[in-house]
Protein backbone atom coordinates (compact mmCIF):
# COMPACT_ATOMS: atom_id res chain seq x y z
CA UNK A 1 0.00 0.00 0.00
CA UNK A 2 1.31 3.10 -1.14
CA UNK A 3 1.60 6.20 1.68
CA UNK A 4 2.06 10.06 1.26
CA UNK A 5 5.00 11.82 2.92
CA UNK A 6 2.54 13.89 5.19
CA UNK A 7 0.25 11.15 6.76
CA UNK A 8 0.50 7.35 6.25
CA UNK A 9 -2.97 5.69 7.16
CA UNK A 10 -2.90 2.59 10.23
CA UNK A 11 -6.62 1.87 10.48
CA UNK A 12 -9.90 3.72 9.06
CA UNK A 13 -9.82 7.23 10.75
CA UNK A 14 -5.83 7.15 12.51
CA UNK A 15 -3.74 8.86 10.52
CA UNK A 16 0.40 9.78 11.60
CA UNK A 17 2.21 12.72 11.76
CA UNK A 18 4.87 13.37 9.46
CA UNK A 19 7.79 12.76 12.21
CA UNK A 20 5.84 9.66 13.43
CA UNK A 21 5.91 8.43 9.41
CA UNK A 22 9.49 9.08 8.82
CA UNK A 23 10.41 6.89 11.91
CA UNK A 24 9.74 4.09 10.23
CA UNK A 25 12.89 1.98 10.81
CA UNK A 26 14.72 0.48 7.68
CA UNK A 27 13.34 -2.51 6.14
CA UNK A 28 9.53 -1.56 7.51
CA UNK A 29 6.81 -0.29 5.57
CA UNK A 30 3.45 1.72 6.78
CA UNK A 31 0.52 -0.21 6.20
CA UNK A 32 -3.76 -0.54 7.32
CA UNK A 33 -2.16 -2.47 9.79
CA UNK A 34 0.41 -0.67 10.81
CA UNK A 35 4.58 -1.00 9.96
CA UNK A 36 5.28 -4.55 9.29
CA UNK A 37 8.19 -5.88 7.25
CA UNK A 38 8.78 -4.49 3.70
CA UNK A 39 8.98 -8.39 2.77
CA UNK A 40 4.77 -8.89 4.47
CA UNK A 41 2.12 -9.19 2.37
CA UNK A 42 -1.03 -6.79 3.55
CA UNK A 43 -4.14 -7.03 1.93
CA UNK A 44 -7.77 -7.61 2.19
CA UNK A 45 -8.69 -11.62 3.88
CA UNK A 46 -10.37 -12.55 0.46
CA UNK A 47 -6.90 -12.17 -0.57
CA UNK A 48 -4.99 -14.99 1.14
CA UNK A 49 -8.77 -17.12 1.86
CA UNK A 50 -11.57 -17.78 0.88
CA UNK A 51 -15.03 -16.85 2.99
CA UNK A 52 -17.87 -18.55 2.77
CA UNK A 53 -20.95 -18.04 4.86
CA UNK A 54 -23.05 -20.63 6.35
CA UNK A 55 -26.00 -21.99 4.38
CA UNK A 56 -29.44 -19.99 5.27
CA UNK A 57 -31.07 -23.23 6.06
CA UNK A 58 -32.90 -24.20 9.63
CA UNK A 59 -32.00 -28.03 10.40
CA UNK A 60 -33.70 -30.85 11.53
CA UNK A 61 -32.27 -32.02 14.91
CA UNK A 62 -31.82 -35.39 16.21
CA UNK A 63 -31.09 -37.55 18.83
CA UNK A 64 -27.90 -39.23 17.00
CA UNK A 65 -26.28 -37.83 13.67
CA UNK A 66 -24.18 -35.43 12.04
CA UNK A 67 -22.41 -32.75 14.16
CA UNK A 68 -23.80 -28.98 13.36
CA UNK A 69 -21.22 -26.31 14.53
CA UNK A 70 -22.20 -22.97 15.23
CA UNK A 71 -20.99 -19.55 17.49
CA UNK A 72 -20.62 -21.79 20.95
CA UNK A 73 -18.64 -24.48 18.83
CA UNK A 74 -16.10 -22.05 17.33
CA UNK A 75 -15.37 -20.45 20.79
CA UNK A 76 -11.97 -22.60 21.46
CA UNK A 77 -9.16 -23.13 19.55
CA UNK A 78 -10.10 -26.35 17.87
CA UNK A 79 -13.94 -26.83 16.61
CA UNK A 80 -15.94 -28.13 20.10
CA UNK A 81 -18.67 -30.89 19.40
CA UNK A 82 -19.00 -32.09 22.46
CA UNK A 83 -21.94 -30.78 23.11
CA UNK A 84 -23.17 -29.72 19.66
CA UNK A 85 -26.90 -30.46 17.88
CA UNK A 86 -27.21 -33.05 15.34
CA UNK A 87 -29.03 -33.11 12.51
CA UNK A 88 -29.88 -36.40 9.26
CA UNK A 89 -28.04 -36.83 6.60
CA UNK A 90 -30.27 -35.19 4.00
CA UNK A 91 -29.41 -31.65 6.12
CA UNK A 92 -26.03 -32.51 6.43
CA UNK A 93 -25.72 -32.77 2.47
CA UNK A 94 -27.76 -29.42 2.28
CA UNK A 95 -25.75 -27.56 5.20
CA UNK A 96 -22.47 -28.59 3.55
CA UNK A 97 -23.35 -27.98 -0.51
CA UNK A 98 -21.52 -25.60 -2.48
CA UNK A 99 -17.83 -25.96 -0.91
CA UNK A 100 -19.14 -26.07 3.26
CA UNK A 101 -18.18 -29.39 3.75
CA UNK A 102 -15.00 -28.00 6.44
CA UNK A 103 -11.52 -29.92 5.81
CA UNK A 104 -8.46 -30.08 7.61
CA UNK A 105 -6.73 -27.31 8.03
CA UNK A 106 -10.29 -24.86 7.93
CA UNK A 107 -11.72 -22.40 10.37
CA UNK A 108 -14.87 -22.03 11.85
CA UNK A 109 -15.70 -18.31 12.24
CA UNK A 110 -18.64 -16.46 14.12
CA UNK A 111 -19.67 -13.66 12.85
CA UNK A 112 -22.69 -12.85 15.22
CA UNK A 113 -22.47 -11.95 18.93
CA UNK A 114 -18.68 -13.65 19.84
CA UNK A 115 -17.83 -11.66 16.27
CA UNK A 116 -14.59 -12.57 15.58
CA UNK A 117 -13.75 -16.45 17.60
CA UNK A 118 -12.59 -18.78 15.42
CA UNK A 119 -12.05 -22.57 15.59
CA UNK A 120 -9.63 -24.64 13.82
CA UNK A 121 -11.01 -28.05 12.10
CA UNK A 122 -8.60 -30.85 12.91
CA UNK A 123 -7.94 -34.32 10.98
CA UNK A 124 -10.03 -36.21 14.29
CA UNK A 125 -12.94 -33.93 13.74
CA UNK A 126 -15.69 -36.85 12.46
CA UNK A 127 -17.55 -35.16 9.50
CA UNK A 128 -19.95 -31.79 10.45
CA UNK A 129 -21.54 -28.82 8.97
CA UNK A 130 -21.96 -25.21 9.67
CA UNK A 131 -24.93 -24.17 11.66
CA UNK A 132 -26.04 -20.33 11.98
CA UNK A 133 -24.39 -17.45 12.55
CA UNK A 134 -20.87 -18.43 11.26
CA UNK A 135 -18.76 -19.00 8.41
CA UNK A 136 -16.03 -21.10 6.69
CA UNK A 137 -12.54 -20.08 6.25
CA UNK A 138 -10.65 -21.70 3.74
CA UNK A 139 -7.14 -20.80 2.88
CA UNK A 140 -6.16 -20.52 -0.77
CA UNK A 141 -2.58 -21.83 -0.95
CA UNK A 142 -1.97 -25.25 1.59
CA UNK A 143 1.68 -23.28 2.82
CA UNK A 144 -0.51 -20.77 4.79
CA UNK A 145 -0.93 -21.36 7.86
CA UNK A 146 -4.18 -21.64 10.06
CA UNK A 147 -2.53 -21.12 13.26
CA UNK A 148 -1.25 -18.24 12.14
CA UNK A 149 -4.13 -16.76 10.93
CA UNK A 150 -6.44 -17.60 14.72
CA UNK A 151 -3.56 -15.62 16.34
CA UNK A 152 -4.55 -12.66 13.96
CA UNK A 153 -8.12 -12.60 14.51
CA UNK A 154 -7.32 -12.67 18.32
CA UNK A 155 -4.97 -10.35 18.29
CA UNK A 156 -5.40 -6.27 17.82
CA UNK A 157 -5.18 -6.38 14.06
CA UNK A 158 -8.56 -7.41 13.70
CA UNK A 159 -9.66 -6.56 17.04
CA UNK A 160 -9.15 -3.27 16.40
CA UNK A 161 -10.48 -3.35 12.41
CA UNK A 162 -13.86 -5.35 14.82
CA UNK A 163 -14.10 -2.08 17.13
CA UNK A 164 -14.22 0.11 14.10
CA UNK A 165 -17.28 -1.89 12.66
CA UNK A 166 -19.06 -2.30 15.84
CA UNK A 167 -19.21 1.53 16.53
CA UNK A 168 -22.38 2.80 17.07
CA UNK A 169 -24.17 -0.83 16.65
CA UNK A 170 -26.90 -2.16 18.86
CA UNK A 171 -26.00 -5.63 17.90
CA UNK A 172 -22.25 -7.47 17.31
CA UNK A 173 -22.70 -8.60 14.34
CA UNK A 174 -20.41 -9.12 10.88
CA UNK A 175 -21.60 -9.14 7.03
CA UNK A 176 -19.17 -12.05 4.86
CA UNK A 177 -18.14 -9.24 2.74
CA UNK A 178 -17.11 -6.94 5.86
CA UNK A 179 -15.06 -10.28 7.09
CA UNK A 180 -13.56 -10.67 3.59
CA UNK A 181 -12.31 -6.57 3.82
CA UNK A 182 -10.70 -7.55 6.97
CA UNK A 183 -6.77 -5.86 6.37
CA UNK A 184 -4.17 -8.65 7.71
CA UNK A 185 -0.63 -8.66 7.27
CA UNK A 186 1.21 -12.13 5.75
CA UNK A 187 4.68 -12.81 5.77
CA UNK A 188 5.92 -16.06 3.90
CA UNK A 189 3.95 -19.53 5.28
CA UNK A 190 7.73 -20.54 6.65
CA UNK A 191 7.65 -17.02 9.23
CA UNK A 192 4.08 -17.86 9.68
CA UNK A 193 4.74 -21.62 10.87
CA UNK A 194 7.23 -19.99 13.26
CA UNK A 195 5.11 -17.43 14.51
CA UNK A 196 2.46 -20.28 15.01
CA UNK A 197 4.49 -22.64 16.41
CA UNK A 198 5.85 -20.06 18.92
CA UNK A 199 2.57 -18.73 19.76
CA UNK A 200 1.06 -22.28 20.04
CA UNK A 201 4.16 -23.16 22.77
CA UNK A 202 3.38 -20.60 25.11
CA UNK A 203 -0.46 -21.81 25.02
CA UNK A 204 0.77 -25.16 26.13
CA UNK A 205 2.16 -23.63 28.76
CA UNK A 206 -0.71 -21.32 29.74
CA UNK A 207 -2.84 -25.34 28.95
CA UNK A 208 -0.35 -27.13 31.45
CA UNK A 209 -1.04 -24.65 34.22
CA UNK A 210 -4.46 -24.41 33.69
CA UNK A 211 -4.88 -27.83 33.84
CA UNK A 212 -2.48 -27.74 37.32
CA UNK A 213 -4.58 -24.86 38.73
CA UNK A 214 -7.51 -27.14 38.43
CA UNK A 215 -5.72 -30.03 39.73
CA UNK A 216 -4.82 -28.38 42.85
CA UNK A 217 -8.10 -26.59 43.65
CA UNK A 218 -9.58 -30.31 43.23
CA UNK A 219 -6.60 -31.25 45.55
CA UNK A 220 -7.31 -28.80 47.78
CA UNK A 221 -11.23 -29.45 47.85
CA UNK A 222 -11.00 -33.07 48.61
CA UNK A 223 -8.50 -31.80 51.70
CA UNK A 224 -11.35 -29.37 52.87
CA UNK A 225 -13.87 -31.99 53.09
CA UNK A 226 -12.04 -34.76 54.92
CA UNK A 227 -10.28 -32.33 57.59
CA UNK A 228 -12.84 -29.73 58.28
CA UNK A 229 -15.15 -32.92 58.97
CA UNK A 230 -12.67 -34.82 60.65
CA UNK A 231 -12.19 -37.90 58.32
CA UNK A 232 -8.05 -37.31 58.43
CA UNK A 233 -6.77 -36.37 61.40
CA UNK A 234 -3.34 -34.55 61.52
CA UNK A 235 -0.69 -36.06 62.71
CA UNK A 236 -0.62 -35.84 66.64
CA UNK A 237 -3.96 -34.97 67.59
CA UNK A 238 -6.90 -36.86 68.56
CA UNK A 239 -10.21 -36.75 70.70
CA UNK A 240 -13.65 -35.64 69.59
CA UNK A 241 -14.85 -33.15 67.73
CA UNK A 242 -17.65 -31.37 69.40
CA UNK A 243 -20.91 -30.03 67.23
CA UNK A 244 -21.32 -26.55 67.92
CA UNK A 245 -24.09 -23.68 67.01
CA UNK A 246 -22.49 -20.40 65.62
CA UNK A 247 -24.66 -18.31 67.14
CA UNK A 248 -23.53 -19.83 70.89
CA UNK A 249 -19.94 -18.57 70.28
CA UNK A 250 -19.59 -15.50 68.08
CA UNK A 251 -21.27 -12.17 68.01
CA UNK A 252 -22.98 -10.66 64.52
CA UNK A 253 -21.94 -7.07 63.91
CA UNK A 254 -22.12 -5.20 60.37
CA UNK A 255 -20.22 -3.01 58.44
CA UNK A 256 -20.66 0.67 57.28
CA UNK A 257 -21.32 2.84 54.39
CA UNK A 258 -18.12 2.56 52.03
CA UNK A 259 -19.42 2.84 48.01
CA UNK A 260 -17.40 1.12 45.25
CA UNK A 261 -16.23 4.68 43.80
CA UNK A 262 -14.87 5.57 47.45
CA UNK A 263 -11.98 2.63 46.54
CA UNK A 264 -8.19 3.45 45.27
CA UNK A 265 -5.26 1.72 45.05
CA UNK A 266 -3.50 4.37 47.34
CA UNK A 267 -5.78 5.12 49.75
CA UNK A 268 -4.37 6.19 53.22
CA UNK A 269 -6.71 4.15 54.90
CA UNK A 270 -7.07 0.51 54.15
CA UNK A 271 -10.85 -1.35 53.88
CA UNK A 272 -12.50 -3.97 52.25
CA UNK A 273 -16.45 -3.42 50.03
CA UNK A 274 -18.39 -6.05 49.69
CA UNK A 275 -18.26 -6.68 46.80
CA UNK A 276 -14.76 -7.78 46.68
CA UNK A 277 -15.63 -10.76 49.43
CA UNK A 278 -17.02 -12.46 45.91
CA UNK A 279 -14.27 -11.32 42.99
CA UNK A 280 -11.33 -10.55 45.15
CA UNK A 281 -10.75 -12.07 48.32
CA UNK A 282 -10.40 -15.98 49.16
CA UNK A 283 -10.84 -17.74 52.73
CA UNK A 284 -8.08 -15.68 53.90
CA UNK A 285 -7.39 -12.13 53.56
CA UNK A 286 -3.83 -11.42 54.30
CA UNK A 287 -3.29 -8.18 51.79
CA UNK A 288 -5.79 -5.86 51.59
CA UNK A 289 -5.53 -4.36 48.48
CA UNK A 290 -7.62 -0.95 48.23
CA UNK A 291 -7.64 2.54 50.39
CA UNK A 292 -9.89 5.34 50.76
CA UNK A 293 -9.15 8.49 51.97
CA UNK A 294 -12.82 9.15 52.68
CA UNK A 295 -13.36 10.98 55.78
CA UNK A 296 -16.08 9.89 58.32
CA UNK A 297 -17.33 7.27 61.17
CA UNK A 298 -16.19 3.36 60.20
CA UNK A 299 -16.31 0.12 61.33
CA UNK A 300 -12.97 -1.20 61.70
CA UNK A 301 -11.76 -5.08 61.70
CA UNK A 302 -9.99 -7.05 64.62
CA UNK A 303 -8.03 -9.87 63.29
CA UNK A 304 -9.55 -13.38 63.26
CA UNK A 305 -12.49 -11.45 62.08
CA UNK A 306 -14.74 -13.58 59.48
CA UNK A 307 -16.28 -11.41 56.54
CA UNK A 308 -19.58 -12.52 54.64
CA UNK A 309 -21.73 -10.39 52.16
CA UNK A 310 -25.41 -9.94 53.13
CA UNK A 311 -26.97 -9.24 50.20
CA UNK A 312 -26.42 -10.48 46.16
CA UNK A 313 -29.01 -10.74 43.58
CA UNK A 314 -28.29 -15.12 43.66
CA UNK A 315 -28.00 -16.97 46.68
CA UNK A 316 -25.03 -19.01 45.91
CA UNK A 317 -22.40 -15.99 46.03
CA UNK A 318 -23.65 -15.65 50.00
CA UNK A 319 -21.55 -18.91 50.80
CA UNK A 320 -18.67 -16.75 50.91
CA UNK A 321 -16.65 -16.47 53.59
CA UNK A 322 -13.23 -14.40 54.38
CA UNK A 323 -11.02 -14.44 57.58
CA UNK A 324 -9.67 -10.90 57.98
CA UNK A 325 -5.76 -11.36 59.35
CA UNK A 326 -5.34 -7.64 59.96
CA UNK A 327 -6.93 -5.12 62.80
CA UNK A 328 -7.79 -1.80 62.22
CA UNK A 329 -9.13 -2.00 58.42
CA UNK A 330 -12.69 -0.50 57.39
CA UNK A 331 -15.40 -2.78 56.41
CA UNK A 332 -17.86 -1.61 53.86
CA UNK A 333 -21.46 -1.68 54.14
CA UNK A 334 -22.93 -4.85 53.58
CA UNK A 335 -20.93 -6.91 54.66
CA UNK A 336 -21.39 -9.02 58.18
CA UNK A 337 -18.56 -9.39 60.67
CA UNK A 338 -18.63 -12.65 62.89
CA UNK A 339 -16.46 -11.88 65.82
CA UNK A 340 -15.28 -14.72 67.66
CA UNK A 341 -11.90 -14.53 69.72
CA UNK A 342 -8.96 -16.37 68.43
CA UNK A 343 -8.93 -18.40 72.11
CA UNK A 344 -12.00 -20.10 70.82
CA UNK A 345 -12.47 -20.51 67.37
CA UNK A 346 -9.53 -19.77 64.57
CA UNK A 347 -11.37 -17.29 62.48
CA UNK A 348 -9.46 -19.14 58.87
CA UNK A 349 -11.04 -22.21 59.87
CA UNK A 350 -14.42 -21.12 59.98
CA UNK A 351 -13.98 -19.65 56.48
CA UNK A 352 -13.05 -22.79 55.27
CA UNK A 353 -16.00 -24.37 56.92
CA UNK A 354 -18.61 -22.00 55.90
CA UNK A 355 -17.43 -23.27 52.05
CA UNK A 356 -17.63 -26.61 52.86
CA UNK A 357 -21.20 -26.28 54.27
CA UNK A 358 -22.12 -24.13 52.07
CA UNK A 359 -25.79 -25.84 51.41
CA UNK A 360 -26.40 -25.74 55.11
CA UNK A 361 -25.58 -21.73 54.11
CA UNK A 362 -27.85 -21.91 51.41
CA UNK A 363 -31.13 -23.21 53.89
CA UNK A 364 -30.10 -20.01 56.11
CA UNK A 365 -30.72 -17.49 52.78
CA UNK A 366 -33.79 -15.39 52.74
CA UNK A 367 -35.56 -13.48 49.39
CA UNK A 368 -36.60 -13.33 46.55
CA UNK A 369 -35.43 -10.79 43.80
CA UNK A 370 -31.99 -9.73 45.92
CA UNK A 371 -30.98 -12.39 48.52
CA UNK A 372 -30.29 -11.55 51.97
CA UNK A 373 -28.19 -13.33 54.98
CA UNK A 374 -28.05 -11.77 58.11
CA UNK A 375 -26.67 -12.35 61.44
CA UNK A 376 -29.48 -13.87 62.96
CA UNK A 377 -29.19 -16.86 60.32
CA UNK A 378 -25.89 -17.22 60.95
CA UNK A 379 -26.30 -18.05 64.34
CA UNK A 380 -28.38 -20.98 63.62
CA UNK A 381 -25.40 -22.33 61.40
CA UNK A 382 -23.53 -25.52 63.19
CA UNK A 383 -19.86 -27.04 62.72
CA UNK A 384 -18.05 -29.64 63.97
CA UNK A 385 -15.49 -28.22 66.44
CA UNK A 386 -11.98 -29.70 67.17
CA UNK A 387 -9.44 -27.95 69.47
CA UNK A 388 -7.97 -24.61 68.83
CA UNK A 389 -4.90 -26.07 68.10
CA UNK A 390 -5.78 -28.39 65.49
CA UNK A 391 -8.01 -26.12 63.91
CA UNK A 392 -4.94 -23.96 63.52
CA UNK A 393 -3.12 -27.06 62.08
CA UNK A 394 -5.99 -27.29 59.75
CA UNK A 395 -6.16 -24.01 58.51
CA UNK A 396 -2.46 -23.74 58.30
CA UNK A 397 -2.53 -26.88 55.89
CA UNK A 398 -5.15 -25.69 53.45
CA UNK A 399 -3.48 -21.91 53.38
CA UNK A 400 -0.07 -23.46 52.48
CA UNK A 401 -2.22 -24.76 49.37
CA UNK A 402 -4.40 -21.42 48.41
CA UNK A 403 -0.67 -20.02 48.48
CA UNK A 404 0.64 -23.05 46.03
CA UNK A 405 -2.55 -22.06 43.97
CA UNK A 406 -1.96 -18.25 43.92
CA UNK A 407 1.57 -18.79 42.92
CA UNK A 408 0.35 -20.81 40.79
CA UNK A 409 -2.29 -18.47 38.96
CA UNK A 410 0.43 -15.51 38.98
CA UNK A 411 2.31 -17.44 37.08
CA UNK A 412 -0.29 -18.46 34.49
CA UNK A 413 -1.72 -14.52 34.60
CA UNK A 414 2.31 -13.37 33.82
CA UNK A 415 2.45 -16.33 31.04
CA UNK A 416 -0.48 -14.38 29.27
CA UNK A 417 0.63 -11.11 29.75
CA UNK A 418 3.88 -12.15 27.93
CA UNK A 419 1.87 -14.01 25.32
CA UNK A 420 -0.06 -10.91 24.51
CA UNK A 421 3.44 -9.25 24.04
CA UNK A 422 4.91 -11.76 22.28
CA UNK A 423 1.59 -11.46 19.92
CA UNK A 424 2.24 -7.63 19.58
CA UNK A 425 5.67 -8.29 18.48
CA UNK A 426 5.86 -11.05 16.30
CA UNK A 427 2.06 -10.45 14.20
CA UNK A 428 3.77 -7.02 13.19
CA UNK A 429 7.29 -8.06 12.54
CA UNK A 430 8.84 -6.03 15.23
CA UNK A 431 10.89 -9.31 16.26
CA UNK A 432 10.95 -11.88 13.18
CA UNK A 433 12.12 -15.67 13.89
CA UNK A 434 13.04 -16.05 10.22
CA UNK A 435 13.37 -13.55 7.06
CA UNK A 436 10.62 -14.59 3.99
CA UNK A 437 12.17 -16.29 1.16
CA UNK A 438 10.72 -14.55 -1.27
CA UNK A 439 9.22 -10.99 -0.64
CA UNK A 440 5.13 -10.66 -1.39
CA UNK A 441 3.42 -8.17 -3.68
CA UNK A 442 1.43 -5.75 -1.88
CA UNK A 443 -1.79 -4.73 -3.39
CA UNK A 444 -4.93 -2.52 -1.93
CA UNK A 445 -8.33 -3.63 -0.71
Amino acid sequence: MTSTPQTATIRPGTTLSANEATAIPPGYKQTEVGVIPEDWGVDCLSRFWDVTDCKHVTAKFVASGYPVASIKEAQSRFVDLTNAKQTTQQFYNLLTEGGRKPVIGDLILSRNATVGEVAQVADWHPPFAMGQDVCLLRRKSPEFSPDFLQAIFRSSIIGNQLSDLMVGSTFKRANVQQIKSFVVPMPGPAEQEAIAEALSDIDELLGSLEKLIAKKRAIKQAAMQQLLTGQIRLPGFSGAWETRRLGEIATFLKGSGLSKADLSLDGKRRCVHYGELFTVYSERITEVLHGTDREGIFFYSIRNDVLMPTSDVTPNGLATASCILASDIIIGGDVLVIRVPESVLNGEFLAYAIKIHRDQVMQLVSGTTVFHLYGRDMANFSFAVPSVAEQTAIAVVLSDMDAEITTLERRRDKTRTVKQGMMQQLLTGRVRLLKSAHAEEVTTC
